[in-house]
């Protein structure tokens, strides 16, 4: 009962806020503490109150040894009894509910929660860039830094509260009672705050920079050990096994280096550390001895100075690894800001409205686009679909066909020019209404590592078993989809198809997506290479499946395979972004230009491009 209070003090999937979060350092804590702040409030009083009561057991200690010389036996235990009591309460009771409530506070409310937050948010808010910023990184990369950036975080606030408190605690307790004691006994632990303070000044900084290097290192072995596992088959075909162990080698190398350099660094702080605690012990130790023979402070007072410079000894070494903790979680913070907080470059406009498709017209108007600083793909095209109307794209590799239909799912923003579906400027409407209305099935299919179900389900959440069933039928699925068995067994429609859909043949995993699409019936279809996959038996089955997903739609389909797209309305030909012709198959064969040449080198169903 009492781990699940503390464990439902915060909210591992709260909505996060409406901005990104903050590129510098501090803003980047403060923008996940401030949504645990009662929490973290409480670990910080708690805190206080533990570093408080382990002083006041080490100044109870030399107190008893001064009550032991002063009071006789025969009345020690009835004059002090009170006093006696009253330590036992604490060192019984009030000591481990704190440690108690610390650990509560740790373990069950931050540990998980406040970890599970930050990678929450943060994997929300990459959800929403754009295509572009994933395809510019490491996929195995980008999860890393949302996987570490969370433990990370929450482990460096947590053990900056713990430090504090020890630091501010036992250094002031402790020089409030050896002044009390004696003034001159506060010296060597005065020298010795001076000389942690500069230690740590000067290794610190050079401990985060090192930390934040050796973090970015990691991020790099883990993108490219992914990148090697994720294209496994691509490996073994080309046999570039050992060029693939130089590769990661490479990556390897410079993360074992970089935390060599960051371990030089500690064990340099490490050793220095221990060299000034002996002093302090010594110095303390031999100067409190001396003060004694000279009657200035007494036996119990040599006990608490004795065992206060050994506890800050332990205390010292183990501020140092939290110090270092510390700077090297916040290096990895550092490294994960590199991607969590890149700013969205593809957004919905303030107050867009959901798109609304009665007809499904589509029109290019005036559309110029190129991807990043390379050369212009479009340059003022100009076209215009007709609601319900099927139009093929046809034109050479690198002719703008694929780069037509990723401006208009709105997957990069055009640089000028107008697309509009019925009349609606798709800039002006939420890109998740837009894609809504569009079912698309491209030329490399890409299953999530689901069941079949679930993948199908993606196009519409709600559909029936027997609704499943039917798109299945419709696109020849059904003949495979029950043969299938994944290794944990399960069968069918719960079969897994792997990373990207491994487990099935390019040919299954086109018709899954067919059937997706077939489930989604959207307004508007997009087929880019849609049959490419298939074998010729097979297409030609599902020719039938294909016309009955284009009744009643606006569609636009790509084909280099043109036997796919001859019978549509209108050809579209194009050719370096421009639109070099149009018209039907025939009209189109008998004018004898670029789409007559490329049907007239199609072989086998393929076209050779010269």
């Amino acid at each position: 009962m009492i781990f699940r209070l503390f464990e439902s003090l915060i909210n591992p999937f709260r909505e996060a806020p409406a901005h990104p979060p903050p590129r510098r350092i501090i803003g980047f804590y403060v923008h996940y503490l401030r949504q645990v702040w009662p929490v973290m409030l409480a670990l910080m009083v708690v805190g206080f109150f533990a570093a408080l009561i382990e002083v006041m057991l080490f100044s109870f200690l030399g107190r008893l040894i001064d009550l032991v010389q002063e009071t006789p036996a025969s009345d020690f235990f009835e004059v002090h009894s009170g006093e006696l009591v009253w330590m036992a309460v604490v060192a019984l009771l009030i000591r481990p509910i704190t440690f108690g409530l610390h650990d509560l506070l740790t373990h069950q409310a931050l540990a998980p929660n406040l970890t599970n937050l930050i990678r929450w948010q943060n994997h929300r808010y990459l959800l929403r860039q754009s295509l572009a910023f994933f395809q510019s990184d490491f996929s195995g990369r980008i999860a890393q830094r949302v996987m570490q950036t969370g433990p990370s975080l929450r482990e460096s606030a947590v053990q900056v509260v713990d430090a504090l408190w020890h630091v501010v605690i036992y250094a002031g307790s402790a020089l409030f009672l050896f002044i009390q004691a004696d003034i001159r006994l506060a010296i060597p632990l005065l020298g010795w705050i001076v000389g942690y303070i500069f230690v740590l000044c000067f290794f610190v900084p050079r401990v985060r920079a090192c930390s934040a290097a050796a973090s970015e290192a990691r991020s790099k072995v883990m993108g490219r050990v992914v990148d090697g596992y994720t294209n496994i088959l691509t490996l073994k075909l080309f046999a570039h096994s050992r060029d693939e162990e130089g590769y990661a080698r490479e990556a390897m190398g410079d993360l074992v280096n970089r935390f060599r350099q960051q371990s030089r660094l500690v064990s340099s702080m490490d050793i220095t550390i221990t060299c000034m605690n002996g002093v302090l012990i010594a110095g303390t130790t031999a100067l409190a001895l001396w003060l004694w023979s000279q009657g200035s402070i007494s036996a119990g007072a040599i006990a608490l100075a004795t065992g206060l410079v050994i506890r800050i000894n332990n205390m010292s070494e183990w501020i140092m690894w939290v110090v270092n903790g510390i700077f090297e979680n916040v290096g990895t913070v550092q490294d994960g800001m590199r991607t969590t907080v890149q700013p969205i470059t593809l957004t919905d406009r303030p107050g867009a409205q959901a798109l609304q498709v009665p007809r499904g017209g589509v029109e290019f108007d005036g559309v110029r686009f190129a991807y990043g600083e390379g050369k212009q793909v479009f340059d003022g095209l100009d076209l215009t679909v007709r609601p319900g109307e099927r139009i093929g794209l046809v034109g050479p590799s690198g002719a703008g066909k694929s780069t037509l239909m990723n401006v208009l799912l709105r997957l990069y923003d055009v640089q000028g020019g107008v697309i509009r579906v019925d009349g609606q400027n798709i800039a002006e409407v939420t890109q998740d209404s837009l894609r809504e209305q569009i079912g698309v099935v491209t030329q490399d299919t890409a299953l999530l590592h689901r069941s079949i179900r679930e993948n199908l389900l993606y196009g519409r959440p709600d559909a029936t078993e027997a609704e499943i069933a039917e798109v299945l039928r419709k696109a020849k699925a059904d003949v495979f989809v029950p043969e299938l068995r994944d290794s944990e067994g399960r069968v069918g429609l719960d079969a897994q198809v792997g990373e990207r859909g491994v487990k099935l043949s390019g040919g299954q995993r086109q018709r899954i997506a067919i059937a997706r699409v077939l489930l989604k019936n959207a307004p508007i279809l997009v087929l880019d290479e849609a049959t490419s996959a298939l074998d010729s038996e097979v297409e030609a089955a599902i020719q039938e499946s294909l016309e009955v997903l284009m009744e009643r739609k606006t569609v636009i389909a790509i084909a280099h395979r043109l036997s796919t797209i001859a019978r549509m309305d209108r050809l579209v030909v194009m050719d370096h972004g421009r639109i070099v012709e149009a018209g039907t198959h025939a009209e189109l064969v008998e004018q004898g230009g670029l789409y007559a040449r490329l049907w007239a080198h199609q072989t086998g169903g393929f076209v050779g491009v010269d």
